[in-house]
């Protein structure tokens, strides 16, 4: 069955006192596109993770998460003497531009900044640990906001096969009327060329009359175009149908471009009233299908 591009899924762990919390969410995006937000002892996972992600999933736009809580004797943090040394130094140099003015260092304050205070575990440890962790959250993430797009895809093949079928219904209406087009057609001319003969005392040339309809049948004919839309309609049931992970947003789209350019023939070459009626009612269809296949995977 068809996705939803849209949904969330979460999942969370605690191992070796490592805390990982990791959120995922998606949203509607013609291409892949994906934002991952890591904390930074293990920002260097981010294009492992992106590949992962898009191993499993075609399309949207993808927002990842992962929060990171160390406990135990792994929480204690360390200063790293270098770069507290490096503020000093700089304080200095600034205190000796202005040599008057006093001077306070709130140690506090020094232990706040950027890069002086660090986890207690070599990033590459961290990284190490936190790997295989991600990867299994990663999986239980998808599997979980697939189940919710996959209830948001049901909704959705609810509604595109209703569209289906308004579009099945009219072009039946179109097929059984357009014969009697001609037909019509063929009778107001009779009726028309009589009456005028009628009054000039003159007879028409029955082959003339039959050549004349024939141009318009020909010109008015649209059983190409009904024939084409039948058959756009029935890979469309199957496409939302068919029960495998292939994506189904793009094959619809463009399925619906294909209808709505068959359908924009027969009312160009329709001068019926019942007939273009149907048309509209039919491009109103597909018009529905087209704002719908933008939420398909």
């Amino acid at each position: 069955m068809i996705r939803s591009m849209t949904g969330f899924g979460d999942a969370s762990t605690e191992e070796d006192n490592l805390h990982l919390a990791l959120e995922l969410r998606s949203l509607n995006n013609r291409y892949f596109k994906a934002v991952i937000r890591l904390p930074e002892a293990i920002a260097g996972l981010e294009a492992e993770l992106e590949s992962k992600l898009r191993k499993r999933v075609h399309r949207g736009s993808f927002t990842m998460t992962v929060k990171l809580r160390i406990g135990g004797e792994a929480a204690v943090s360390r200063v790293n003497d270098g770069a507290l040394q490096s503020y000093l130094e700089h304080l200095e140099t600034l205190h000796a531009r202005v040599p008057d003015q006093s001077v306070r260092i709130d140690l506090t304050a020094l232990l706040m900044l950027p890069g002086v205070m660090e986890p207690s575990d070599d990033e590459s440890v961290l990284m190490s640990k936190s790997r295989s962790v991600l990867f299994k959250l990663l999986d239980e993430a998808i599997e979980r906001m697939d189940k919710m797009r996959l209830v948001e895809g049901e909704a959705l093949a609810a509604d595109l096969l209703k569209q289906r079928d308004v579009i099945a219904e009219h072009i039946d209406i179109v097929k059984a009327r357009a014969p009697k087009v001609i037909d019509e057609y063929h009778q107001r001319l009779r009726n028309r060329i009589d009456e005028l003969m009628a009054r000039a005392e003159l007879k028409v040339d029955e082959h003339d009359l039959i050549r004349e309809v024939a141009v318009f049948a020909d010109r008015a004919d649209i059983s190409e175009e009904t024939a084409r839309i039948a058959g756009h309609l029935e890979q469309f049931a199957q496409v939302i149908q068919r029960h495998n992970e292939e994506p189904a947003g793009r094959t619809l789209d463009f399925l619906a471009q294909e209808m709505l350019r068959e359908a924009n023939t027969m009312a160009s070459k329709s001068n019926d009233t019942d007939i273009s009626r149907a048309v509209v009612v039919v491009k109103s269809a597909i018009d529905r299908i087209k704002e719908q296949a933008q939420n398909v995977e």
